[in-house]
């Protein structure tokens, strides 16, 4: 008779994250296991109140503890940008960098029709009276290059146009430190037409 464990059980939720398989979910329990009790307690406690104390923006849709977050409501942020992202991970990626100094708004995933996922799914109303309500001059389109993420950019270009706003996507291309014979054919291709002067 095969029972499992605490240590098993943990191992089998810790497997649901994402990009965690067995073996780091194994590694983790038990990097968990020879910790402090206290560290436990306190990832245990912080674990159980985060859907409690964090929630989403009422302006830009992403995750905060106070609602508009502090990005939306920092009067140093130019207001006439907006970075249009797919998911709020991505506004953290994008803090991180410190180049850009604009407000956000998560859609909240892409078109994926084949998903079931169409415009109406998204958070593409509220954006569209973000961009009139705060007469933003540029919206830059900051999805990930993929078949839903080119589908999303194409739609949301279309009806950005016709508000009369300026639309920008992030350049994609060669990453600092690649090599050209270990880059595949698409991303070399955008690079080839995303091309700058010198």
């Amino acid at each position: 008779m095969n029972t499992f464990n605490a240590i098993d059980r943990l191992v089998v939720l810790l497997a649901k994250l994402p990009g965690i398989g067995k073996k780091s979910a194994v590694r983790l329990a038990y990097h968990i296991l020879n910790t402090d009790a206290s560290y436990a307690r306190v990832l245990s406690e912080q674990l159980a109140c985060l859907h409690d104390s964090i929630k989403r923006c009422s302006e830009c849709g992403s995750f905060t503890e106070t609602d508009p977050c502090p990005i939306c409501s920092d009067s140093g942020r130019d207001d006439s940008v907006i970075c249009v992202v797919e998911k709020p991970q991505d506004v953290y990626v994008i803090e991180e960098s410190r180049e850009f100094n604009g407000k956000f708004h998560v859609l909240g995933g892409l078109i994926a029709p084949l998903d079931g996922v169409n415009p109406g799914d998204l958070s593409i109303g509220r954006l569209l009276s973000r961009v009139k309500r705060r007469k933003a001059c540029e919206v830059i389109l900051a999805v990930n290059p993929t078949l839903e993420g080119d589908t999303t950019t194409l739609y949301l270009q279309q009806i950005l146009k016709e508000v009369g706003v300026e639309v920008s996507r992030l350049a994609s291309g060669i990453p600092v430190g690649g090599d050209l014979e270990y880059i595949d054919r698409l991303t070399l291709s955008r690079s080839i037409r995303a091309r700058v002067k010198m």
